[in-house]
């Protein structure tokens, strides 16, 4: 199937990867990575894109940090101990039954669970965008290496303004103006 170059709000879904508790506060410019995430959920939450989480062994590494909470309010959290959600068998046919080709990719650590999802999902047939500035590592080069493996194998690293302005389609609607006054500075 011919994928198209644009993010389109009705093919497409956020997948929110461990952003957890006890990796947070590890995670190289974190707090700028959770802020990141929230604005874009928040966008996702007002234009009706669906939103999924996982969090990798939360008996461990505690659940999705308090401050994505609200975001996640009508969001599917499911847990995983694959470092690729995909792997889980039971997140793999949810993300199917969605019926969106394309999935918006943020979360922790990129090298690692989302760099493993990335590329189980890019093989499975989905369309990858991975939001470079909603991604995170503990190490900054560990984050640029995961975003050119992703890139090399074909998946595309975009950034969270591309993914709200692609959703968005158009400046002349009361939509358009309610979100660029809301979450556009």
């Amino acid at each position: 199937m011919k994928h198209s170059a644009l993010i389109h709000r009705g093919t497409s879904f956020v997948l929110l990867i461990d952003i957890q508790e006890r990796l947070a506060p590890a995670i190289e410019q974190g707090e700028e990575v959770i802020e990141r995430n929230h604005w874009l959920l928040s966008i996702a939450n007002e234009l009706s894109v669906p939103v999924v989480a996982t969090e990798q062994y939360p008996q461990g590494l505690g659940h999705t940090v308090p401050a994505l909470q609200p975001a996640l309010a009508h969001a599917l959290v499911m847990q995983k101990t694959h470092f690729s959600a995909f792997a889980e068998a039971d997140i793999a046919d949810k993300l199917k039954n969605l019926n969106r080709p394309q999935v918006i990719l943020t979360g922790t650590e990129t090298h690692v669970c989302v760099l493993q999802t990335a590329l189980d999902m890019q093989s499975a047939g989905f369309q990858v965008f991975v939001v470079a500035d909603a991604v995170g590592s503990r190490l900054a080069a560990s984050k640029a290496l995961a975003l050119q493996r992703m890139r090399d194998a074909g998946c595309v690293v975009v950034s969270g303004e591309m993914v709200a302005f692609e959703w968005l389609q158009q400046s002349a609607t009361d939509e358009f103006r309610h979100i660029s006054k809301t979450y556009i500075r």
